[in-house]
């Protein structure tokens, strides 16, 4: 049994009576210098990464085996640049990575952040060099130790940009080219977006969600139509809608995106929304993803907290605007347009919309939505 020290012994080993230790370097391995991962021992601090991509050729974000997903690129390129070593690319959790927001499949990002373990002075022009074009990481910025870019995110905003024939009547036809939105229907598609606007019960607009469960209420800060544009090279209009909000649930905005257009273009009645709000079961018509983006991530209360310590930089990404547009411009909105237009997904699905129920639906009757093999599918967050 192990005796504890004499109260004269821990005084002598103060004074340097007792001398400490002197550490020696195990002999050397050749095959373990051989071997020797430089990433392995690296000291890491709590980091994030801002990044952009363009989802148009992935199935999402998050990492699926044997599907191409941004993370899984975004990984190999860290490994090959010594940011990460085998078991950091094989188990992300060990390094602590964690995703800002999981976009699904076709969704893009002008702003997406990830939470990590990484080693100090990397070179963020070496690792986009190792990613593909529609990938682009802006910065990595040290962050304190126990920041999570899921769980400290107050808000995220998406924007969905999608042609402005979707707002044409039903019964109204008229050529993708030359159709233009009048003011008096933009304001008429305005006034059934700001019906979602404040905490409401959107168990009708996700997946596998009952009405009682406390995590379908959610709160949306803003929703609106911006003002209409002629994207160069193209003839045919667009809209971005933006929208707010605290958190989403999954296909939530296309869902709310798909129940405004059958509104506005008459296929059912604005009450049809108030009434989704309640206990009823609807099926609600979910719009295309090619449109949809996520636009921003808001870290306000970190940054009040930690933003003028004079150790941690404010998460509020000025400084990295400029490529943050330049990214958005060549990669995403440019792609969203030259897409729609070659793919026709908006008039297809536009042709698909009046065959679409709005009366409730029965308990037992499933879903359009088939389930993945994913964890926590409904976990935030939107596409």
């Amino acid at each position: 049994m192990e005796t504890r020290k004499t109260k004269q012994e821990v005084q002598q080993r103060y004074n340097g009576a007792v001398k400490r230790r002197k550490w020696e370097d195990p002999p050397e391995d050749p095959e373990a210098v051989k071997n020797f991962d430089p990433a392995s021992r690296v000291k890491r601090r709590k980091s994030i990464i801002l990044l952009g991509y363009s989802g148009v050729n992935y199935f999402g974000m998050q990492r699926n085996p044997g599907t191409k997903t941004i993370e899984e690129d975004l990984l190999r390129a860290m490994l090959k640049q010594n940011w990460i070593n085998d078991e950091g690319f094989r188990q992300p959790q060990q390094i602590q990575f964690q995703r800002a927001a999981r976009t699904d499949k076709g969704v893009s990002a002008a702003v997406q952040v990830v939470s990590i373990k990484l080693p100090d002075n990397l070179d963020v022009e070496a690792l986009n060099s190792e990613l593909p074009e529609d990938i682009r990481v802006y910065a990595v910025k040290r962050v304190t130790k126990g920041f999570n870019s899921k769980t400290n995110c107050d808000a995220r905003t998406y924007t969905y940009t999608l042609p402005t024939i979707a707002f044409a009547a039903n019964e109204e036809k008229v050529d993708i080219n030359a159709y233009r939105l009048p003011a008096d229907r933009l304001k008429r598609v305005n006034e059934v977006l700001s019906l979602y606007v404040g905490t409401k019960n959107f168990h009708n607009f996700t997946s596998r969600k009952e009405f009682l469960d406390p995590s379908v209420k959610r709160f949306i800060m803003s929703f609106e139509c911006e003002t209409p544009f002629v994207p160069e090279g193209s003839m045919a209009e667009f809209a971005t809608i933006k929208i707010k909000g605290q958190s989403f649930m999954l296909h939530q905005i296309r869902k709310m995106v798909g129940l405004t257009i059958a509104v506005v273009r008459g296929l059912t009645d604005s009450a049809i929304i108030e009434k989704a709000f309640g206990q009823e079961r609807y099926g609600i018509p979910t719009a295309p993803g090619l449109g949809l983006v996520l636009s921003r991530i808001h870290y306000d209360k970190y940054n009040k907290r930690y933003g003028e310590d004079g150790c941690h930089e404010t998460l509020e990404f000025e400084k990295e605007e400029p490529a943050i547009q330049e990214f958005f411009k060549h990669h995403i909105a440019s792609t969203i347009v030259e897409t729609e237009l070659s793919s026709n997904s908006m008039m297809e699905w536009l042709e698909k919309l009046p065959l679409h129920s709005y009366e409730p639906r029965d308990e037992n009757e499933p879903s359009e939505w088939k389930p993945r093999n994913r964890k926590d599918d409904n976990d935030d967050d939107d596409e």
